[in-house]
């Protein structure tokens, strides 16, 4: 039977030759889609042959071959053979996968090293083992345990582009015994085996570039060897040397047959002197390990046992030393996620017989060199801090670690194959590799196939890019423009009041450091001049505090400026980089902005430019941050704020030390050429013409040029200059951002073809005429190659380098790298012909800017570090870009500053959210970048009210996919449906979502009239959901075949600080002003006619009850209410709370609006009226829709049914908000005046009901506000005014609704005390949470006693009243009698309330040494047998429970709530009443320095009784954490 190919294959194949044919498609445009299968199942014996054709070099990868167990009839074809699952065995390289999952490392020829005209074919045989059979050869057994009934499979994969069958039939010579297969199946049955490759004609080859050039390119790389060789020369010198043997030169050949194979296969083995034993071993883990691991895998695999319980004891080391040029290479298997830190890695001089292994490698005090995170570590000691901008606590699973010690003694470390530079010199010459499973890593294995195009394309395909900034020479910096020397910067004298200047002005420190973290602001003693750099470096650290430095620039003269605490306090003139973000007049404009300050140790360096077009720069250890400001003016002065661990800091007046600054770009080396003739031209017109290839984008005013679709599209992106280029001009772009997922890059020339004639082919090396392009290192003129192996290598370079080409007027075209002249490139290009400059952004390079323009670049265009990043080609909005939020699934990777999601594991857990909370009609617009079409199912995206930060735990608190969150309430479009909560709300809505694919644009916003609406590159598919409550995220799903997206949209900026709130003081709020009214006195000398609601309100309202009640019938807003008569002057406006509806989120606002309300069309909430409104909003003020205080008086979300709202206007026009008769103090100032009093029934709230002297709220109770001017007589102590604690009736007592004085009362109950002991009247229990204090309107002191004494409300806890005795008089007491605290422990609060007073028999935890008491009749002296004397106890109880409620005296317990079933502490306490006089006041006994109360000094904190029925139990405290 003849073999032929099944008519069912991957959409990009095409059949001919009845079907034994087959051609992949668009072969330069795609790389996968190419899988094919046999018509027939395999009969055993036959090998299914076919023959390369046709193969490609615009991709890595080739041909891929293997068998299948599912049927091609029903086969949903995958894009490649790798994602081929259920029973699915695929050689791939010269690795074998199973299912997608490696399972053989080494095995056969190198699939992707075959040529057109090569055979290879398949087999199984009649024992169940696969082989691979390579131009007649079989290269023996690939996997066994294969099911009888398999199709062959081959995957036409990166280069391989057409085969053809041969044949299908058993090999010619078969002498296969049942023998010899057993042995094969045996040898191969453990999947980690070593297997012999067949010789190698040729090195694999390798697009990536083996170093970075940094091994002079690290500006402390002098200092860090000579550390490394002081450290390690006293080691290695007492190691004995080997003994001599022979061994090879770098001279010498090795030996015959080996080849190369001694340095690039270490696994074949070679000859190396260890100990003066001859050794052949291929390079595993030592048997002798950490005490923890487990070694597999024939000692290639180690893995650290109880990954969740412990975190280190996991140091393994290789079984031999490391020869010089071997690669010692691992691939990370597992990691958890419980752990912080991860994986180190290094060499060290100790034999692993002889070393007791420590816990961590680190510990190790001699001979170790360890890469740690993204620094070097030397005998446990840092030596390098950032030695590459990898850091290995970020590496995924899958990803490679290597190391090499060079024969020059140098130590390289290598992550995904690329060289990070030089580690360390003079590394000693017998070295181990060590690997530490510290953390997160839990599982490595070695590999020994050190191929760079394999790892990527199967284990990294998206692979980080490489820094900019990594092997950059540092070049003298002159950014100056004056002639003439400036004066020294230096640090101005007057400088902050806790800081101070030495060292002739150059050095500034806080001396106590340790005591005060603020107050150490200090200023140049000099403007800045425009681009001259300020810089210092930290020179001091203290570990006490939170945050660090700070610097920026300021407008204020430092000799007249009264220096505030911290700069950020100054509310005009500067300019601050504070943590990772940025500050103008103390309010954020920038949230994620360059490497955070807070993470800077000693010896790091920060600085800031301001450049003469007014845009602002910071540096941090040298590497420009990017532009953080613009329209600066000129003449600031610099500031630094040695705030929290910053102590000390010198200015750096060292310019050769600083690197050079950008000129036009955010980052990158793109200053002009020093010797380019167009360094001294002005060259500002240039720019990039209007006309460009198909996928290219100008923006930038025509300075920047990007390939859109850059993962989905490689060509097509050719762009040109907007005029002709003069003789010796330079045209110089410089590289922005790269993508990882192409081969090949940019390509630069010059064209003598005008733009307007130019028809934009696909690659700029099509064009057959009149063009000079460099590609590679290839120089083609007219599409043909000229010469070959020219001085640069495009395809080598990386974001940030520079390229420039000038036609000389001898007609020489010159190409220029990073400002050196690479030489001509070739002659004879027309003198008098016009030339354009060409840029071809093809493949891996995306983006460039041009460097001699002269206007500031786009903050949004800032390079990124990391792969691909996607700009906004025009945001909908001016502002921030927005960000994802650090929260998100465990399956999420998030890059490029928060811009850019990745899901890296299967098709689930890819929820991300939106930094912050969408405001209205605000829209969150992302871009697909990337698909994976193996999986079904798309993007789901919605608005949610849950908040990103409560999520506990990334691995644990979010669920799998978006249509299983319903923790909080969440709106969504999946497909055509749109559901709340996973229930469906509407069918058929819009375009499906599931027909996104890459490029395509999705967005959400909640728009002003509480709806939700999607939109589709742009166009609004119309309201998808109604009633969306306020305050929510944007909130998406990388679901299933959706992999990749970038944020396309920005945020809108907020209003200046000036409308920031005046300071909420009032004088009228003081303690002491005892004449000020009352609301009863007010009520009584006003006559005002009543208030009622106007017939004009919101649509949703019914007014009832005279219009003193207003009900919200339906929905959840359009619920505007306001007065009929305007609000006089000094006139309390109140509102009872009648009803609440749990079923929203969110709740009453009420204020006052200026205008007349007669004829006033309502909007649907609040917060939409802009014109002439002051609205208290949950605890914020807002003024015309914007926020003008924060934590202002109680979440009014909070306050319960029952609870009276009021709104007074003060003779000063100040606004004053009232709860429960309680003035919560000055919310806004100039009021006009008439104003009306504005409601807002939204959310919870549906029915409120104005209080007035006759007007009842409707179901209410009459309620007894005690007013000052009803007080006794008795309520005035010796003069001094006593502050009455306000107890709200039953219905207003906000216990109803307390979750936290639910909690208390829920662990009460455990304690299983009898109720006898507690008072009936469940309203003298008060919860003492920050809302509920707010809402009664608490202080946090009061006097009580005779003479009166201070104690502090114990907030934090929940009081239970106890039963008092009756034969107690009680009125006396509480009048006279001092209030106190005492702290005790659980196993003491029976005893104590059996006693019913803290002394006798108490054994309280505070108890003291015991004293001899003189009992009446029975004191004598201690007699020989004598009962026991009877004792007093001293008992501790202080004034606030600040001090009593410390853990020395209340011992936290823990216990689980029955409700929620989680795990909470738990602290009691006593609320006592004491006779004064029984006491003594004295110190804290516990040896604590700083002052635990504001109010009571450490000195008289303590109070200390021990007179029986000296106290009086009150009440009992309990707190839970």
């Amino acid at each position: 039977m003849a073999a032929e190919l099944h008519s069912r294959s991957g959409k990009l194949i095409g059949l001919s030759n009845s079907n034994r044919t087959a051609q992949r498609n668009q072969p330069i445009q795609e790389f996968n889609h190419g899988l094919v299968l046999s018509r027939e199942p395999l009969r055993d014996r036959d090998v299914f042959t076919v023959r390369i054709d046709k193969k490609v070099n615009s991709w890595s990868g080739s041909i891929e071959i293997g068998v299948t167990a599912l049927d091609p009839a029903t086969l949903d074809f995958p894009s490649s053979a790798t994602g081929l699952k259920g029973g699915s065995w695929i050689v791939s390289g010269y690795s074998v996968l199973l299912d997608g999952r490696s399972i053989l490392e080494e095995y056969g020829r190198d699939l992707d090293q075959l040529g057109e005209g090569d055979l290879v074919g398949i087999q199984r045989d009649t024992q169940g083992n696969l082989h691979l059979w390579v131009n007649g050869e079989d290269c023996g057994v690939a996997a066994t345990g294969l099911p009888p009934r398999l199709w062959a499979v081959i995957d036409l994969y990166g280069k391989c582009t057409q085969i053809t069958v041969v044949s299908s039939e058993p090999p010619p010579s078969d002498q296969e015994t049942s023998e010899d297969s057993e042995e094969q199946a045996e040898a191969a049955a453990p999947v980690s085996q070593e297997v012999s490759a067949l010789p190698r004609s040729q090195s694999r080859p390798d697009k990536f570039p083996n170093s970075l050039g940094t091994e002079n390119g690290f500006g402390e790389q002098d200092l860090s060897d000579f550390v490394n060789s002081a450290i390690l020369s006293a080691y290695s010198n007492s190691v004995s040397e080997p003994m001599d043997v022979p061994r090879c030169s770098q001279g010498n050949s090795p030996p015959e047959g080996l080849g190369a194979s001694l340095t690039v296969a270490p696994n074949l083995g070679s000859i190396s002197p260890i100990g003066g034993v001859m050794t052949n071993d291929a390079l595993l883990f030592h048997e002798k390990c950490g005490t923890l691991i487990k070694l597999s895998n024939n000692n290639k695999t180690a893995e650290r046992r109880r990954p969740l319980d412990e975190f280190n004891n996991g140091v393994v080391m290789t079984n031999r030393p490391l020869r010089d040029n071997e690669m010692f290479e691992i691939r990370i298997d597992k990691l958890v996620d419980k752990w912080s830190g991860s994986i180190e890695i290094g060499v060290t001089t100790h034999n692993p017989n002889n070393l007791d292994y420590p816990a961590t490698m680190t510990n190790l005090r001699s001979g170790t060199i360890m890469m740690s995170g993204s620094g070097i570590l030397t005998n446990g000691k840092g030596t390098r801090r950032e030695y590459c901008e990898f850091s290995l606590d970020e590496l995924q699973e899958g990803d490679h670690i290597g190391l090499m010690r060079k024969s020059n003694g140098a130590l390289h470390f290598y992550i995904n194959g690329i060289d990070q530079g030089v580690a360390a010199t003079q590394t000693p010459t017998v070295v181990y590799g060590v690997v530490d499973l510290y953390g997160m890593a839990v599982k490595v294995t070695i590999v020994h196939n050190h191929n760079h195009s394999d790892r990527l394309r199967r284990n990294n395909a998206i692979m980080r890019a490489l820094s900019p900034d990594v092997g950059r020479n540092r070049t003298a910096l002159h950014l100056s423009t004056d002639s003439d020397v400036p004066e020294r910067l230096l640090f101005h004298s007057n400088c902050g009041q806790k800081a101070a200047i030495i060292n002739d002005g150059k050095t500034a420190l806080r001396p106590h450091a340790t005591d005060d973290f603020n107050h150490g602001v200090v200023l140049s003693s000099r403007p800045l001049r425009s681009n001259e750099v300020f810089q210092v470096r930290i020179d001091k650290m203290v570990d006490k505090w939170a945050g660090s430095i700070e610097i920026g620039v300021t407008t204020h003269n430092p000799a007249y400026l009264q220096l505030p605490s911290t700069m950020t306090n100054l509310r005009s003139g500067t300019w601050m980089m504070t943590g990772n973000g940025v500050m103008h007049n103390g309010t954020t404009i920038l949230d994620e902005y360059g490497h955070n300050l807070d993470r800077l140790k000693a010896g790091d360096t920060v600085g800031v430019v301001r450049k003469d077009d007014g845009s602002l720069h910071f540096f941090v250890n040298g590497v420009a941050q990017g532009p953080a400001a613009w329209n600066v003016p000129p003449n600031v002065y610099a500031v630094v704020d040695l705030y929290g661990q910053a102590a000390q800091a010198t200015i750096m007046d060292d310019l050769a030390d600083l690197p050079p600054l950008p000129d036009d770009v955010s980052e990158g080396n793109n200053q002009l050429s020093p010797v380019s003739p167009c360094s001294v031209m002005s060259a500002t017109d240039l720019r990039f013409h209007h006309l460009h290839g198909n996928n290219a984008v100008i923006t930038n005013g025509g300075r920047t040029a990007l390939r859109q679709n850059c993962r989905s599209e490689f060509n097509d992106a050719i762009v040109i200059s907007n005029r002709c280029l003069r003789d010796g001009e330079l045209f110089e772009i410089v590289i922005q951002k790269m993508v990882d997922r192409w081969s090949g890059s940019i390509e630069a020339g010059v064209t003598a073809i005008r733009p307007e004639d130019l028809e934009f082919p696909n690659t700029m090396t099509d064009i057959d005429y009149d063009t000079w392009m460099l590609s590679g290192t290839a120089i083609m003129q007219d599409g043909n190659t000229m010469r070959n192996n020219y001085g640069c290598d495009l395809d080598s370079l990386t974001t940030g380098s520079r390229i420039g080409m000038m036609r000389s007027a001898s007609g020489d075209l010159h190409y220029y790298i990073n400002g050196v002249d690479q030489g001509v490139a070739c002659s004879g290009l027309p003198p008098g012909k016009e030339v354009f400059a060409v840029i071809d952004l093809y493949g891996q390079c995306v983006q460039v800017s041009i460097t001699s323009s002269s206007g500031p670049l786009d903050n949004s265009l800032s390079t990124s570090n990391n792969t691909e990043k996607s700009f906004p080609i025009q945001s909908p909005v001016p502002g921030v870009a927005h960000r994802f939020h650090s929260k998100h699934g465990k399956n999420i990777l998030v890059q490029n500053d928060g811009c850019q999601a990745i899901r890296a594991g299967d098709f689930s857990h890819g929820i991300v959210f939106s930094m912050k909370e969408l405001k209205s009609d605000e829209l969150f617009e992302v871009k697909i970048d990337q698909v994976d079409d193996q999986w079904s199912g798309s993007l789901h995206i919605g608005l949610t009210t849950l908040q990103p930060s409560d999520i506990p735990c990334i691995a644990t608190g979010l669920s799998a996919s978006l249509l299983e969150l319903r923790s909080k309430v969440t709106w969504l479009v999946t497909g055509s449906e749109v559901r709340r909560n996973g229930i469906l709300q509407k069918q058929n809505y819009g375009c499906s979502l599931d027909r996104l694919g890459v490029g395509n644009r999705v967005g959400v916003k909640r728009c002003s009239d509480d709806t939700m609406h999607i939109l589709i590159d742009g166009e609004d598919m119309g309201p998808a959901a109604t009633a969306v409550a306020k305050n929510v995220y944007a909130v998406l799903d990388l679901y299933g075949k959706i992999t990749s997206i970038s944020i396309v949209s920005s945020t809108v900026l907020e209003e200046t600080e000036s409308t920031k709130a005046p300071s909420l003081s009032s004088d009228s709020c003081s303690e002491e002003e005892e004449e000020e009214p009352t609301p009863c006195e007010m009520e009584s000398s006003l006559a005002v006619k009543t208030m009622e609601f106007l017939e004009n309100h919101g649509k949703n309202i019914l007014l009832s009850n005279q219009n003193f009640t207003a009900t919200r019938v339906s929905s959840y807003n359009q619920g505007l209410l306001v007065t009929s008569q305007p609000l006089p002057r000094q006139h309390l406006f109140q509102v009872q709370i009648d009803r609440l509806n749990p079923t929203w989120t969110s709740s009453l606002s009420l204020g006052v609006i200026g205008n007349c309300p007669e004829r006033f069309n309502f909007p649907s909430t609040a917060c939409c009226l802009k014109r002439s409104t002051w609205l208290v909003q949950r605890d914020s003020v807002f003024h015309n829709s914007l926020k003008i205080c924060e934590n202002y008086g109680p979440n009014l979300d909070t306050c319960p049914e029952g609870t009276l709202l009021g709104i007074l206007v003060d003779g000063n026009n100040c606004l004053h908000l009232y709860v429960n008769g309680i003035d919560q103090g000055l919310a806004a100032q100039d009021i006009p005046n008439p104003c009306f009093p504005l409601v807002d029934l939204y959310g919870q709230c549906e029915q409120v009901t104005i209080i007035t002297n006759h007007v009842q709220a409707v179901g209410a109770e009459p309620v007894d506000i005690r007013c000052q001017a009803d007080m006794e007589k008795a309520d005035m102590v010796d003069g001094i005014k006593e502050s009455v604690c306000w107890t709200p009736p039953p219905e207003v007592n906000p216990m109803k609704t307390c979750e936290y004085q639910a909690l208390c009362t829920r662990f009460k109950d455990l304690l299983t005390l009898p109720d006898g002991y507690f008072n009936e009247d469940a309203k003298l229990n008060l919860c003492y949470c920050e809302s509920c204090h707010k809402l009664r309107g608490d202080e946090a002191y009061y006097k009580r006693g005779e003479p009166p004494r201070d104690y502090a409300l114990p907030f934090g806890w929940c009081r239970f009243a106890l039963r008092i005795n009756p034969r107690s008089d009680m009125a006396n007491t509480f009048k006279k009698w001092h209030i106190a605290y005492h702290g005790c422990s659980v196993g003491t609060l029976r005893t104590t309330l059996d006693q019913c007073e803290l002394v006798s028999g108490s054994l309280s935890v505070f108890s003291v040494a015991p004293t001899k008491v003189d009992v009446q009749n029975e004191y004598t002296e201690t007699e020989e047998n004598s009962a026991p004397e009877r004792e007093a106890v001293k008992v501790k109880l202080s004034p606030t429970m600040r001090y009593s409620g410390l853990e020395a005296f209340a011992p936290k317990v823990q216990f689980r709530d029955p409700r929620s079933h989680r795990c909470h502490q738990a602290q009691v306490a006593f609320q006592v009443c004491v006779r004064p006089g029984s006491y003594k006041v004295g110190a804290q006994s516990l040896g604590i320095v700083e002052a635990l109360d504001p109010r009571f000094s450490n000195s008289e904190i303590e109070w200390i009784t021990k007179e029986k029925g000296g106290t009086l139990l009150y009440g009992l405290l309990i707190r839970v954490e």
